[in-house]
């Protein structure tokens, strides 16, 4: 890991020579370590850019430093008949190779995100036509309330410059073009001339691909210029760095698997737990769960508890809250539902069963890896063992649908929701790993995306939540437990400004950079 951590620094000081003697208003390009590397590279139809600006591609629409939906690459659009979306498009706008962006490449962008049956889903997508150069009609086969956020998220590849090798070299028509990917290393990227937006004022970025101990350490060396870091780390000073703080809607949550153990998915990977299975067990680990401690204890205070996947946003149903720490209510839970300590051993039985599995989290995350242990700790107390291991993301798609796993999400979009606990998404990909199923749900989560705007689906996807009977939530089938939502901290060169930083969604997609154009050095 040191020879690593020497390596990365060795390249990033050599990626910023230009400049090196210049004054710090005037050096123009920057060194970043702000998120992992994408492992599917950087194309948008398989899904780049879902959490934050794709960067090297633009979207037809977008989202302002308030969240409000603004033109990008479109001058504007409207719908018809509930059904179809007509979208104008700008007509200055090209490709880093100086092709112009035209309908023709709005509709190959979405029949190749269609074909390739990937996150993104579009399988509401009835068709997309050209009707001009500048003109693009999507038709849905039913009314779709999301839609509109698939057109923010989805940035535009070209026809003319896609191929196999598209996620590793990428054409678009964004603030900057990749120049060089040194995989498990570095990504450096340049501005693209041929942008039609706000020039940003740094030429030339280099985003490292450091664990949070590398990336800390690196900002200690003073070799980066931005650096994300865990809380753990937010009371430590570094010299010629500030701490930035960025609100987000990004959590942190344990799945659980939902249903018995016995069935394997295709590739032989188990599935199902028999412990986490039983109702009582996820909800009694619901109700134990000190969230307030968590975020004082784990996140120094930079977080806020959790209670769903969407707290907060405008289609989360605040009755989804719960009391914190209730102990003696998660006893009687499980008393009442047959778990007793038999054998004086301090772990409940029920059938023959022992109360306990196996919580993992992906091994070098740090706040991820303290959140676990202290929610093992917290769970003991009741009767209920907990083992945290930590695994490479490679063992967790083998293993996490048949163990608890501590993941993160977190969207500006209800479709997350949809993806997370819809039925159809049992098993595919990291959506919905503990195979969560419920009709009723289904059906919630099916008219809001079904209605006529996002206004109109905003009590239906409440519903889905809790409807007085059932739902995803806790007091329904409880197959999360959602512990807290992290704000997003990051150490920056003291005269550098990264603008007005929006709520920030999951941090896959380095969203710091979402508003890089406006990025600059103070005086």
């Amino acid at each position: 890991m040191l020879l690593f951590l020497v390596c990365c620094i060795l390249l990033a000081g050599c990626t910023s020579t230009s400049g090196k003697n210049a004054s710090t208003s005037t050096k123009d390009e920057l060194i970043l370590a702000v998120g992992s590397e994408p492992e599917a590279g950087f194309d948008p139809t398989t899904g780049w850019g879902r959490y934050g600006s794709p960067l090297f591609q633009s979207t037809l629409l977008k989202r302002d430093d308030d969240l409000k939906i603004v033109n990008d690459l479109a001058t504007g659009y409207e719908v018809s008949g509930e059904t179809v979306w007509t979208v104008k498009l700008r007509r200055d706008a090209k490709f880093s190779d100086g092709k112009p962006v035209t309908a023709a490449d709005v509709q190959f962008t979405f029949e190749t995100a269609a074909g390739n049956g990937s996150v993104l889903d579009l399988t509401n997508l009835k068709s997309v036509e050209s009707a001009d150069d500048f003109t693009v009609k999507f038709t849905l086969k039913e009314p779709q309330s999301t839609f509109l956020s698939t057109l923010v998220a989805t940035g535009i590849v070209p026809k003319h410059a896609y191929g196999k090798d598209y996620a590793q070299k990428p054409v678009g028509s964004g603030p900057y073009k990749l120049v060089q990917w040194d995989k498990g290393q570095q990504a450096i990227v340049e501005a693209n001339p041929e942008y039609y937006g706000s020039k940003p004022f740094f030429k030339k970025l280099t985003f490292l691909f450091l664990s949070e101990d590398a990336a800390f350490a690196a900002a200690k060396a003073g070799k980066v210029d931005v650096s994300y870091i865990p809380s753990a780390f937010s009371k430590q000073t570094v010299a010629g760095m500030k701490l930035e703080t960025a609100k987000s809607v990004d959590n942190r949550g344990i799945v659980f698997p939902y249903v018995k153990s016995g069935s394997k998915t295709k590739e032989g990977y188990a599935i199902g737990n028999d412990v986490t299975a039983d109702l009582a067990i996820r909800q009694a680990v619901n109700e134990a769960i000190d969230r307030k401690k968590l975020v004082d204890g784990v996140l120094e205070g930079h977080g806020t508890p959790a209670y769903t996947i969407n707290d907060g946003l405008p289609w989360w149903n605040p009755k989804t809250v719960v009391a914190d720490g209730d102990a003696n209510a998660a006893k009687k839970r499980l008393a009442d539902n047959g778990w007793k300590d038999n054998d004086g051993d301090g772990i409940l039985e029920k059938g023959g069963l022992k109360a306990q599995f196996t919580l993992l989290y992906p091994s070098g995350d740090v706040t991820r890896q303290s959140l676990a242990l202290a929610v093992s700790d917290m769970i003991k107390p009741i009767g209920i063992k907990i083992n945290v291991e930590g695994k490479s993301w490679d063992e967790l798609k083998s293993l996490m649908h048949a163990n608890a796993v501590l993941f993160g999400w977190g969207s500006h979009d209800p479709l997350e929701m949809y993806n997370v606990y819809n039925s159809k998404y049992r098993g595919l990909d990291y959506y919905n790993p503990g195979y969560y199923s419920n009709p009723a749900v289904d059906a919630w989560m099916d008219k809001a995306m079904k209605a006529s705007s996002e206004e109109a689906a905003l009590d239906f996807w409440k519903k889905a939540q809790w409807d007085g009977g059932t739902g995803l939530s806790t007091q329904g089938d409880a197959p999360w437990a959602w512990l807290v939502n992290i704000d997003h901290l990051y150490l920056v060169k003291e005269k550098l400004s990264i603008g007005k930083q929006r709520i920030h969604p999951h941090g896959h997609g380095w969203p710091v950079t979402d508003n890089i154009e406006s990025w600059k050095w103070n005086d």
